[in-house]
């Protein structure tokens, strides 16, 4: 299978072509940070596709980042939504059997207590400009299939973790403080809104769905990818504190809070495990050791 990867160059991206290239496919690495076409310059992308013959195009660029969402809400709608409309369309120019487009479980948006866990059937309630991107996302995707009979499937991605992470994110966060504490003596790291919980899925067992789901996902569908399980952000700075070299103190600190925390986000990802076989292998206590680690070599090089 020959695959294109949008954002290749992402934490994600990285992820996926290794897998893939150790799965045996051919991958066609795109990201405009290593000289690849932008996904708003249409005429690019579309130049770039038919050159590149594609089997499955994974469409994972984007603004990811909810806080950067706030602060640029224009610039977030052009990459998330105009960008997805240049790929899919440049897809299915260049003749792409299937297209996987990566939105986000943050499309659910608030939900009430007796929607949990979240399954594809949950209404659409986005919080941020990043999760309002990403439902018109979703739905240029949905159009693209009714409207042309496209091969389109879209995934919701829960929360990933994993190492390689951008320091933007809770878990590589607060891993890259802990890693500074150690390396400085200190006992004492700076944390945000501890209370919110989320459903932790590695980026490794992410990258497994989204390849499965190329192989035998149904075209027009679309898939939750987590585990099922919620955790409070809490519980995941307690398990990077336990892989700690010594002990170290939770601080809150209100400059890292953000603008909106929704209170609990897990998901239901049922039909992913129906239809591809699919389950989450690495364990939650693992994943927490690979990314402070990670933060580890980052810091020392």
């Amino acid at each position: 299978m020959k695959a294109l990867i949008t954002g290749s160059a992402g934490f994600v991206g990285q992820t996926l072509r290794r897998h893939l290239e150790a799965q045996g496919d051919t991958v066609v690495p795109t990201d405009r940070t290593v000289g690849g076409p932008d996904i708003t310059d249409r005429e690019a992308l579309i130049r770039f596709w038919a050159e590149a013959k594609a089997d499955v195009v994974y469409h994972l660029a984007a603004q990811s980042h909810v806080p950067t969402s706030w602060a640029d809400p224009i610039g977030t709608l052009r990459v998330n939504v105009e960008g997805t409309q240049n790929v899919i369309d440049a897809s299915r120019g260049a003749g792409v059997s299937r297209v996987i487009v990566i939105t986000s479980a943050e499309v659910y948006g608030k939900v009430t207590p007796d929607q949990l866990p979240i399954d594809e059937f949950a209404s659409l309630r986005p919080v941020s400009p990043y999760a309002a991107s990403k439902v018109a996302a979703d739905a240029v995707a949905l159009q693209a299939h009714l409207g042309y009979d496209q091969d389109v499937i879209r995934l919701r991605a829960f929360n990933h973790i994993g190492p390689g992470q951008s320091d933007q994110f809770v878990a590589a966060g607060l891993a890259g403080r802990i890693a500074q504490a150690e390396a400085s003596g200190g006992t004492e790291i700076a944390v945000g809104n501890l209370s919110p919980r989320r459903d932790f899925t590695d980026v490794r067992d992410i990258v497994r769905a989204y390849r499965l789901v190329a192989e035998r996902g149904t075209a027009g569908d679309v898939y939750n990818v987590c585990t099922g399980v919620d955790r409070s952000i809490a519980e995941l700075a307690d398990g990077l504190l336990a892989h700690a070299r010594h002990p170290i103190t939770l601080v809150p600190d209100e400059e890292l809070q953000r603008d909106v925390d929704i209170p609990v986000m897990c998901g239901d990802s049922t039909k992913l495990r129906n239809d591809t076989s699919w389950a989450p292998e690495i364990d939650f206590a693992t994943s927490l050791g690979d990314i402070l680690d990670d933060a580890r070599t980052r810091l020392h090089g």
